[in-house]
């Protein structure tokens, strides 16, 4: 598997950027650029990745899964949950990603579908869903109201609620 600093590399390469431009561009050192590359910094916050993506010209998906990234799911209030798709790809959390909890289980990317709400989450960001009935400990969940799907955010576990999923991480562009 394809580690997040060879991909940057290799993004950086194809993008036609020097160490220096690059960083000019995310707003870092060029010294901090090498040490993503070679894997000396393992875990970048959501502001550089989101800017990352940019300066390269990428979709965040492509940075954190490769050229090869599955294709991005589409959550919405009523039909398949992203994991039921036809289409879809259960991935291992990359263990380059700052995570809100520790997950080992497999997981999913989607993206909320336009004229959606999902808050705090938006049409457009990415989202890394961790599947599961199960509440794990304070933050946002995917679950199901009559109206249909929602994330809402708990700091205990809910007693009448069904939890789908667990909010890993989630990204808005720049």
């Amino acid at each position: 598997m394809e580690s997040l600093g060879s991909r940057i590399k290799q993004l950086r390469l194809r993008a036609k950027l020097n160490k220096a431009a690059l960083a000019r561009k995310v707003g870092v050192s060029d010294v901090t650029i090498s040490y993503w590359e070679s894997g000396a910094i393992k875990q970048i916050g959501h502001e550089r990745l989101v800017a990352l993506a940019d300066a390269l010209d990428c979709s965040l998906a492509t940075l954190l899964e490769g050229d090869s990234a599955a294709p991005l799911l589409t959550l919405t209030h009523t039909g398949p949950l992203p994991w039921e798709q036809v289409q879809a790809t259960m991935m291992t959390v990359p263990h380059h990603l700052p995570l809100k909890i520790d997950w080992k289980a497999p997981c999913i990317m989607a993206t909320p579908g336009q004229e959606t709400d999902f808050s705090p989450v938006s049409a457009g960001d990415l989202v890394l869903l961790g599947p599961t009935h199960v509440f794990h400990k304070a933050g946002h969940y995917l679950i199901q109201q009559e109206q249909g799907y929602v994330i809402e955010h708990f700091a205990k576990a809910p007693s009448d609620t069904t939890i789908h999923a667990v909010l890993l991480a989630h990204w808005s562009p720049a």
